[in-house]
C-alpha cells in the first residue's frame, strides 16, 4: 500500500483562506523504529534520513524528547532548533529554512515541513488532521 497520497492531503489541508499552502513538503514514518511509509518518489517527499526517522520515532514511542531538547531535531540533514512539546505527541521545530512540526497517532509519526514565510499554524492544523484520521482508524 502506497502512503503517498498522505502527502498530497497533508498539503492541501495547509491551505490558508486564500489558497496559499504552508507545507511544502511531508512524510509518515512508522512509531516502531521509523520504517517509512511514504516514498522518497513523491515530489513533495520530506526525504529524512533511516537515521533521523529512527530517533524521530525513538523519541515519540518512548516519549522521551530529552534528545530533541539537547540536539535538536534533525530532518533532511538540517539541523532544526526544538522548541516545545506538546501532550507527549506534538514537537515543534524551527529551522533556518522554515519549521517543523511532528505529530504521533498510535503507530505513525506525521513530519511536516512549513517553507520560510509561511505560517507554521498552518501545517500544525493539516498535520493534527492526518494524525487525527489515523487515530480513528486505530493507526
Amino acid at each position: 500500500m502506497s502512503w503517498d497520497g498522505y502527502i498530497d492531503n497533508i498539503i492541501a489541508q495547509s491551505k490558508d483562506p486564500t489558497g496559499k499552502s504552508h507545507v511544502d513538503r511531508a512524510c509518515i514514518i512508522g512509531l516502531d523504529g521509523g520504517a517509512m511509509w511514504t516514498t522518497k518518489d513523491h515530489i513533495n517527499s520530506f526525504k529524512i534520513s533511516p537515521d533521523e526517522a529512527k530517533t524521530i520515532a525513538k523519541c515519540f514511542k518512548s516519549k522521551d524528547f530529552t534528545d530533541f531538547m539537547i540536539s535538536g531535531v534533525h530532518c533532511e540533514g538540517t539541523y532544526c532548533i526544538f522548541l516545545r512539546v506538546d501532550e507527549d505527541k506534538i514537537v515543534l521545530a524551527k529551522c533556518g529554512s522554515g519549521a517543523v512540526t511532528l505529530q504521533a497517532s498510535k503507530t505513525a509519526v506525521i513530519v511536516a515541513h512549513c517553507p520560510r514565510d509561511s505560517q507554521q499554524g498552518y501545517a500544525n492544523k493539516a498535520v493534527y488532521a492526518v494524525a487525527t484520521y489515523l487515530e480513528k482508524m486505530d493507526m
